[in-house]
């Protein structure tokens, strides 16, 4: 079995360098081939890729979340396209809109999203997307902006009416550990009922660790308990559940393997 953690933050997980060698070492003993490395900020981005340059099977994404929206560092275009040149580095985000924490303002943040969107048009990037509590905009917003190399809803919370909404616009899904969650139904119905090529999987560590990990930080290695319950809740075979999620991640990324 080969799995791709589309989203972890490994900087989040642990600061120190070498304990975040450790964290995406391990994960290779639970079958997580590559992992994506998001970081929030351009500052964490430059940070994290350096004390994972070494780590070839990891990937990075480079870009402004909403939470940075008031505080995007001097000169940050000209760093993401700094960045966006390094090697491995081949998606732009996470980027997005966030209205639960109200970072900034509404204005501000979709200022900056249709920014990052234009930009990875310019980049040939396609863009990893943060929505919370803002689908209606994201949708909006994407319907005229989503750069030709497309998109995905990372950590997915909408229902499966929404979900049919973002893959008439060719969006990938990808689903984290509250897809495990025993209330989380319209997470189940939307897993149970899209296209399987058009899905995604992560971890968001350090972030919403699957139930079976309650109580503890979320890390790549526990990539696979997502997988098993997703194929569990479509009826279908595992390991040919992760083939397909696998080259998947690939196609999206252009990741030649």
């Amino acid at each position: 079995m080969q799995l791709f953690d589309t989203h972890a933050h490994i900087g989040l997980i642990n600061e120190d360098p070498i304990e975040q060698l450790f964290i995406v070492q391990e994960a290779k003993q639970s079958d997580v081939k590559h992992i994506m490395s998001i970081c929030n900020s351009l500052y964490d981005f430059f940070q994290v890729y350096d004390n994972l340059k070494t780590a070839t099977h990891v990937y990075h994404s480079i870009g402004v979340s909403p939470s940075e929206v008031t505080n995007p560092g001097k000169e940050w275009e000209m760093k993401i396209e700094e960045g966006s040149r390094f090697d491995r580095v081949v998606a732009l985000g996470e980027i997005g809109l966030d209205y639960y924490r109200k970072f900034g303002n509404k204005d501000s943040q979709i200022e900056l999203f249709i920014h990052q969107l234009e930009m990875a048009e310019h980049l040939d990037l396609p863009v990893i997307i943060h929505n919370r509590e803002a689908g209606d905009d994201v949708l909006s917003i994407l319907r005229d902006k989503i750069p030709s190399k497309g998109g995905v809803l990372h950590c997915y919370s909408e229902d499966w009416e929404y979900a049919q909404k973002a893959l008439e616009l060719d969006l990938y899904i990808s689903f984290a550990g509250n897809v495990t969650y025993r209330n989380a139904k319209n997470l189940h119905e939307t897993a149970k009922n899209m296209p399987l090529e058009r899905m995604l999987i992560e971890t968001e560590s350090p972030f919403m660790v699957p139930a079976q990990y309650r109580g503890k930080r979320n890390r790549p290695a526990y990539l696979k308990a997502n997988l098993e319950f997703i194929a569990e809740l479509r009826g279908e075979d595992p390991e040919e559940v992760a083939d397909v999620l696998y080259n998947n991640s690939l196609r999206f990324f252009g990741i030649d393997k």
